[in-house]
């Protein structure tokens, strides 16, 4: 029975490698995929899901508008899939979430979809808090922080870098402008950026 898996984790820890082998292992055994990436993750070709390590495979890029139940029918139809695999999964849209649900419960074709769960202010992104309500398999992928503990969360830096804590929530980057803490240090790095540009208190 197909069902809607979310593989969440904070940022570096592998999750488009996993993506990458788990589309590979598929295909080495003659089985159709089919990959799919917001198009607002223009880090790479637009056609092309890269990790960081320089696995890649092919992929369909996808805006907030499209339709991924109809896009995901018509494929099957041409090429009859046994897999979908979604990477950057917190940049869906609540009514993307349900089309991945859809794929599941209509189509009968596993769903395995990649992202972060919280953004640099500890807060969930839209896809993510969607896929975390209605995935069927939630799998965590762990990475560590610096003091060797998990790391589940994410620390924004800026050009100095240093963390901060306004913004919009989505700005595309990687080890450059992002790095995965535990708790602990998220808080302690929270805390200790207490004043904004304008003299707020963000410790409040």
């Amino acid at each position: 029975m197909a069902k809607l898996y979310f593989y969440y984790s904070a940022m570096n820890a592998g999750k488009t490698t996993t993506l990458v082998q788990s589309a590979f292992n598929y295909r080495e055994r003659g089985m159709n995929t089919l990959v799919l990436k917001p198009e607002i993750d223009e880090r790479y070709s637009s056609s092309v899901v890269r990790s960081r390590i320089g696995l890649e495979t092919d992929a369909v890029s996808v805006d907030a508008k499209d339709d991924l139940f109809l896009l995901t029918e018509k494929s099957n139809k041409n090429n009859p899939l046994s897999c979908v695999l979604l990477d950057e999964a917190q940049f869906l849209t609540k009514s993307q979430v349900f089309s991945l649900s859809e794929i599941v419960d209509r189509l009968d074709i596993p769903v395995l979809a990649y992202g972060l769960r919280s953004d640099f202010r500890g807060e969930l992104f839209e896809g993510s808090m969607h896929l975390l309500a209605w995935a069927d398999e939630l799998v965590e992928i762990k990475t560590i922080c610096h003091c060797g503990k998990k790391a589940g969360m994410v620390l924004r830096l800026d050009e100095n870098g240093k963390p901060v804590r306004i913004g919009d929530q989505v700005k595309i980057g990687g080890n450059d402008i992002y790095v995965s803490v535990c708790r602990k240090h998220f808080k302690q790095q929270q805390a200790e950026n207490i004043l904004d540009g304008s003299g707020t208190n963000l410790s409040s």
